[in-house]
């Protein structure tokens, strides 16, 4: 399928070392707006740095490919310490290959982690990787980028899994996503 998910979080920082092992992976293909940073936002987000070391100690090989212009991606992968492709055509396999090329490692050790579904799942999709969802870290955007997340709500999986356990999801098309507990 196009849109297959493998598992879902609320953040990237409650991707754990051991879950990762469990599916085999070795290396992530990482986004930058709305799953490592807030949009265009030139700082990480609360807790990725912290959570970038623990994967680097884990021995998980990491890279950053992303869709926005090169300086973006230069100054943000310099300053977090990874790796990056920038302008990478994203849902398109051409990002996917050289990262892929550049952490050494075969397909099915890898997983792209991002927030949006035509980009970043359908790439990890069409390049037959392992796909780690994120909630989108703000809720905040343009009017486009509105309209693309109401487009992709019935494609948001209705669990999402958490250092706190599992959580249903509720659609809310145009206010993205609201949290119930189980």
């Amino acid at each position: 399928m196009l849109f297959s998910i493998t598992a879902a979080f609320n953040t990237v920082t409650d991707i754990s070392p051991d879950m990762l092992a469990s599916l085999g992976i070795r290396g992530l293909i990482l986004d930058i707006d709305n799953t490592l940073a807030y949009h265009n936002d030139p700082q990480p987000a609360d807790g990725v740095v912290e959570w970038i070391e623990q994967m680097k100690e884990n021995g998980i090989r990491l890279i950053i490919v992303s869709n926005n212009f090169y300086l973006r991606v230069k100054l943000f992968s310099e300053l977090v310490g990874i790796d990056c492709v920038r302008e990478s055509k994203k849902p398109f396999q051409k990002g996917y290959k050289l990262a892929a090329m550049r952490l050494g490692l075969p397909k099915r050790a890898l997983a792209a982690v991002g927030d949006q579904i035509f980009t970043d799942v359908l790439g990890a999709n069409l390049f037959k990787i392992k796909m780690l969802y994120t909630l989108p870290i703000s809720r905040k955007s343009n009017r486009l980028l509105r309209l693309i997340r109401a487009i992709e709500a019935p494609f948001i999986p209705k669990k999402i899994y958490c250092s706190g356990g599992q959580r249903t999801v509720e659609h809310r098309p145009m206010n993205a996503i609201t949290y119930k507990e189980n």
